[in-house]
């Protein structure tokens, strides 16, 4: 846990001019409330560690210069990010008056985020400047409880030295085992182990959505039971247990490993988040050169591509006593300016910057920032107009930890199909007991 306090003169005067001011004693930028009327007050900030919030925390000294709020932001490696966001909501005392999460948590934890809706109404503040996967990520049984901040759409890195055509479905790649010469490098690396943040599912959505397949029925059950479903994953597996193009230690590798066996040269390709980009480019974590690397929209299934994006949003706790300047945060923070200037400026108070992440349509399909960034938004753009987050339930941790098991036991050699129903009988227990299922 990393906690930064920073005093920011002459930081503040630097960024403010990110945005014209010129008016400020009139109008306050970013829809905040003119004359400062919460100047004193403190914020708790709980974030996951990552340059994209460097970059924010490195700003903040412009919010302060605006409104007299002051910030300390506490940092948590995101495998420890949950755990802490449990304890919080379970401790109730409000030590953190914004907090940052993966949005698969929002739901068992909106009981304590604060809905935001009236207040974007009375600031005339929309959703809409989000793409739509992102906005739902941010939202639970209709209202929003935060700004997707950090999203993520899925992107398929290749090197393209090694694979001048990139491929363009998993039918390609699985077909890739017969004709792979580079004994020392495997053609794909993929994640199928079970590391609690359900991390072999981000893969196996694709699958399940190109076979025309969802997680629940209609009625509410599993719905990974179907034919196709079944299929759908057996397919998934067998890229490592039949075809052999994943990287065999996928069995045992989560999405960090996998990025790192392409990042080392020992896989072709990666499935992943396009914030992946930053680190495979960069000198000092990666052993390959920007012009090794490539990458295109993910690969169709079945004919069909429909691919899974993530976020983590920003939500205020309703156990904080500093409500309404959360609020006035959260403003500063979300702004489109922001948002840009984020994925631009590589430099920030001195320190290097190096982020590619942004989640406004605008900053998606904006010119300086794709050239800033070897036009990754514009293919992410396109991925995100086929996207779909994961169930937005209180369950779905539980239910998904149940899939998560099984697709890590199939991929040790189980029984695919035996373990999926297996999974549906326990995952109908839950929901079930829920009440969601009869």
């Amino acid at each position: 846990m990393h906690k930064r306090t920073l005093v920011k003169a002459g930081v503040a005067t630097a960024i403010l001019a990110l945005a014209p001011l010129s008016g400020i004693a009139q109008q306050a930028p970013y829809n905040l409330i003119d004359g400062k009327p919460f100047e004193g007050t403190r914020l708790n900030i709980l974030s996951v560690v990552t340059p994209q919030f460097d970059g924010l925390m490195l700003r903040d000294g412009e919010f302060t210069e605006l409104t007299g709020i002051e910030t300390e932001w506490t940092f948590i490696p995101f495998a420890s990010l949950q755990e802490k966001i449990n304890a919080e909501g379970i401790a109730a005392t409000g030590t953190f008056d914004v907090v940052n999460y993966l949005d698969s948590w929002g739901p068992p934890n909106a009981h304590w985020l604060m809905p935001i809706d009236d207040l974007m109404a009375r600031d005339g503040i929309s959703m809409d400047r989000y793409p739509a996967a992102f906005a739902r990520s941010a939202q639970f049984e209709g209202k929003t409880l935060g700004f997707p901040l950090r999203a993520h759409p899925q992107v398929l890195f290749y090197r393209k030295d090694l694979i001048p055509d990139p491929p363009a479905s998993w039918e390609e790649i699985a077909a890739m085992g017969e004709t792979w010469t580079h004994d020392d490098i495997s053609p794909i690396a993929l994640y199928y182990n079970n590391d609690g943040n359900r991390q072999a599912l981000f893969i196996w959505l694709n699958f399940l959505w190109g076979a025309g397949e969802d997680v629940f029925n209609e009625d509410g059950s599993a719905g990974w039971t179907t034919e196709p479903a079944l299929k759908a994953t057996e397919d998934y597996v067998a890229l490592l247990t039949e075809h052999g193009v994943a990287n065999p230690n996928s069995v045992a590798f989560v999405e960090q490993d996998a990025r790192q066996s392409f990042m080392q040269g020992k896989s072709a390709m990666v499935p992943g988040w396009w914030w992946f980009y930053s680190a495979f480019k960069n000198p000092e974590t990666s052993t390959l050169t920007q012009d090794q690397i490539g990458f295109v929209g993910m690969p169709s299934y079945s004919g069909t591509t429909k691919t899974y994006a993530i976020s983590m949003p920003f939500a205020i706790s309703e156990y904080s006593e500093n409500k309404d300047a959360a609020w006035e945060f959260l403003k500063w923070l979300s702004n489109p300016e922001m948002d840009k200037a984020n994925a631009i400026i590589r430099e920030v108070a001195g320190k290097p910057i190096v982020n590619n992440v942004v989640t406004h349509i605008s900053s998606l399909t904006d010119e300086d920032v794709n050239a800033a960034n070897d036009n990754i938004q514009n293919a992410a753009w396109e991925s995100l107009k086929q996207s779909d987050i994961m169930p937005q339930i209180p369950e779905w941790p539980e239910v998904g930890d149940i899939l998560s098991a099984a697709i890590a036991e199939a991929a040790a050699g189980g029984d695919t199909r035996q373990l999926m129903l297996d999974a549906a009988e326990q995952a109908n227990r839950v929901l079930r007991r829920a009440g969601r299922i009869e």
